[in-house]
């Protein structure tokens, strides 16, 4: 039985092959990223799941694709942990940027590869090797454009009395924006993360209103400027996206990279399903 995991930091997909690439059965865990949780958690996850954790001896390749695996150290830590849990497995963990880049483009073409979900990544794609030019320092030092990024912009907007009132009404009426709320979840709660990402839902929701739409378009070209364009051949190559904030924001994106002088490729909101054709040719 061979395993795809495809991880961010708020959820991690999960298909399960035979030898023959037939699909035996998906499921869903909390996300599994190292920069957010140990590894009492991350076992805690694995076996929350039954048809994980009841299949996990007859699993003889794992193929993780995780956010906040880009070092050693991270790879290295999950690892270990999967061949602990899974003790007959041969296991492979690489960023979720490969992930983004297999489903994005089987052809294995020259890209760039984008993620845009509950965080950001960049990254240049030679075809076989994923480059960066920008190391991640997480979600509370970059994830530009990401989703929890405009839950802090929007939770900054309103404690600023910078969102217009009619809009100000409808986010407190959606969400619970008590201060001692927010700092709980954000303070003492794991998954900080995730807790401000789903704020994000509101500026997809009302992503036409002019106020919503400035915080878009200022973040859009924000991540142009700082993860895109630090590629040479930028504008030669198509810029692929993977997440939901990049699929839900396509039109956006579409306008921003236009503007850029840049090529939008092609745009997922999961790779998971990309990555069972991926593996199956490869």
């Amino acid at each position: 039985m061979k395993l795809l995991v495809d991880s961010g930091a708020t959820k991690a997909d999960w298909i399960a092959l035979d030898d023959n690439g037939n699909r035996l059965f998906t499921t869903q865990t909390l996300g599994l990223s190292p920069e957010v949780i140990g590894k009492e958690e991350a076992i805690q996850r694995l076996e929350a799941r039954f048809d994980i954790s009841n299949n996990r001896k007859d699993v003889t390749h794992l193929y993780f694709y995780g956010a906040g695996c880009g070092t050693d150290r991270m790879k290295k830590f999950m690892t270990e942990i999967f061949v602990e849990f899974f003790p007959n497995a041969e296991v492979s963990v690489q960023e979720d940027t490969y992930a983004a880049a297999y489903a994005t483009n089987p052809s294995k073409e020259k890209s760039i590869v984008c993620i845009l979900g509950t965080g950001s990544n960049c990254s240049y794609f030679d075809g076989e090797v994923l480059h960066q030019k920008v190391q991640s320092l997480g979600y509370i030092a970059m994830d530009d454009c990401s989703g929890n990024r405009f839950g802090r912009d929007l939770i900054r907007a309103y404690y600023f009395n910078k969102m217009p009132e009619n809009l100000a009404k409808l986010f407190a009426s959606e969400y619970n924006l008590d201060p001692d709320v927010i700092k709980h979840n954000l303070y003492k709660e794991p998954n900080p993360n995730a807790y401000l990402a789903t704020f994000a839902k509101f500026l997809i929701q009302h992503k036409d209103d002019s106020f919503i739409k400035g915080i878009i378009f200022e973040a859009m070209q924000t991540f142009v400027d700082c993860y895109i364009t630090q590629y040479d051949n930028a504008h030669e190559v198509p810029v692929h996206f993977v997440g939901s904030i990049a699929f839900y924001l396509k039109t956006e994106l579409g306008e921003v990279l236009s503007k850029n002088g840049l090529k939008l490729g092609n745009v997922l909101r999961r790779p998971i399903d990309g990555l069972i054709e991926y593996h199956k040719l490869n």
